[in-house]
């Protein structure tokens, strides 16, 4: 990604890319009229570029090369030299009880066995995982006291500590455990806005309240939350799990013998008063619960654009929630999420690098039938610095050569104190001409506005 982005900003090049040869990229640069060879294989690394002459191409070419073939400077010949495995590493400090992998799906099962056997917990933010894998490991941390938070696990916040992509929130009593690394980020920020902290956000994985894993993880978060005594309230979030996966769940929630809140997203069936249905429910619930408001100003639709409505998002539990809402509307509902595994195989997630985002929605405000278009922009650490400032860009571009026929929509996930600027971010994209409200939910109430449902 920073290849992609040094050549980019190369004065004379249009387009830049440094990335695997997945068919996802293949596909992109395909589409940009890019001619590749017929033998490449995943393992690749393509690198392409696109300027208006050759000096610019050899000057873009030069970035890269400069970035790939760049080694580390040792620190000094006092630095102790790094490790070159999980096990050597934890060997140095006794101490340390948590392991981060975060490497190619094929190998992380492989690294993760290796850290529960060393007797760590383990953020796993790897995907691909097979989900044999998943269950024999959950089983083998299950076994071992230990917490597994994934595989594709994208957030965790573990005593005011953010492992992957973590806003930046106040401490306080609630307690998250999230099947889900967005959705998590939105409540948290969302009782954040509410003045409310929380105490830890146990990441899961999408997959653990599956039958096949049995929420073996929502189960162990769940206790050490009810055995915290910093956490007061306990919020889990997941999209509707295994029936017998929820009664295990609601069981573990009233041993604890404290608070909760369930938010089981898109759930038709809330039989019990602890559950909600969307993250923005959720949020509300926990902050009053907490003694909060959870109150955003949302912005009205002055005039409808009619059409489909196109959502095209980082966040997967953001797209479904607005998509799900848009969709029930009775709709044309064409909602993508680019941080799907399939999207990001051999390429930066797009948090983290949102330019294959940004030029889809180049690419709908073309398509005439489509009438609004939902974005999100999420923040916090381990995302894009300035998310909103590319953005922006394309959605000005966009308003103007639709010229009063298309409503641009963004939900922006993110606090006060996230290193890009909340406030800041939210004005690029006001003053590019988008609607910004502050949660998915919202954001597809919006979309049904403008579109002509309201």
């Amino acid at each position: 990604m920073l290849a992609s982005r040094d050549a980019e900003e190369t004065e004379g090049i249009v387009f830049a890319a440094a990335a695997s040869a997945t068919p996802v990229n293949l596909e992109l640069l395909t589409g940009r009229g890019f001619e590749l060879p017929a033998d490449l294989v995943p393992d690749d690394l393509l690198i392409a570029i696109e300027g208006v002459n050759d000096a610019a191409l050899d000057r873009a070419a030069a970035a890269i090369e400069a970035l790939l073939s760049a080694r580390p400077r040792p620190a000094g010949d006092t630095a102790q030299a790094a490790p070159r495995s999980l096990r050597s590493a934890a060997g140095r400090d006794p101490d340390l009880n948590l392991a981060f992998v975060s490497v190619p799906g094929r190998y992380a099962a492989y690294e993760v066995a290796g850290a529960l056997e060393a007797g760590l917990n383990v953020f796993c933010f790897s995907d691909g995982v097979s989900l044999e894998a998943e269950v024999v490991l959950k089983r083998r941390a299950a076994a071992a006291g230990l917490l597994l938070m994934g595989p594709d696990c994208g957030t965790a916040i573990v005593s005011g500590v953010g492992l992957g992509f973590a806003n930046v929130v106040r401490r306080g009593p609630v307690g998250i455990v999230g099947a889900s690394g967005t959705g998590t980020q939105e409540i948290c920020c969302l009782l954040d806005a509410a003045g409310v902290g929380i105490s830890h956000a146990i990441g899961v994985g999408g997959r653990d309240l599956s039958g096949p894993v049995g929420g073996l993880m929502t189960l162990a978060g769940i206790q050490l939350l009810a055995d915290d005594p910093a956490t007061e309230i306990i919020c889990v979030v997941s999209k509707p799990p295994d029936p017998s996966v929820t009664e295990r769940v609601l069981s573990a929630l009233t041993a604890a013998a404290k608070p909760a809140v369930v938010a089981l997203l898109g759930a038709d069936d809330l039989g019990d008063e602890r559950m909600v249905a969307t993250l923005e429910a959720a949020a509300a619930k926990a902050a009053e619960l907490a003694g909060g408001l959870v109150a955003f100003h949302e912005p009205t639709v002055e005039v409808p654009t009619p059409g489909a409505v196109a959502g095209l998002f980082a966040g997967g539990t953001l797209c479904a929630e607005a998509g799900a809402i848009v969709a029930a509307s009775g709709f044309d509902a064409r909602f993508v999420d680019f941080g799907d595994d399939e999207m990001t195989a051999g390429r930066a997630h797009p948090m983290i690098d949102p330019s294959l985002r940004n030029d889809a929605v180049a690419r709908a405000a073309l398509a005439r039938e489509i009438g609004v278009i939902v974005l999100d922009v999420v923040l916090g650490h381990g995302a894009h610095p300035d998310p909103a400032s590319e953005l922006a860009r394309v959605i000005r571009d966009a308003l103007e050569q639709r010229d009063g026929d298309l409503t641009i929509i963004v939900t922006v996930c993110g606090t006060a104190g996230d290193p890009q600027g909340l406030s800041s971010q939210i004005h690029a994209l006001e003053a590019a001409g988008a609607l910004v409200t502050r949660s998915a939910a919202s954001a597809g109430r919006l979309a049904v506005d403008a579109g002509g449902g309201g």
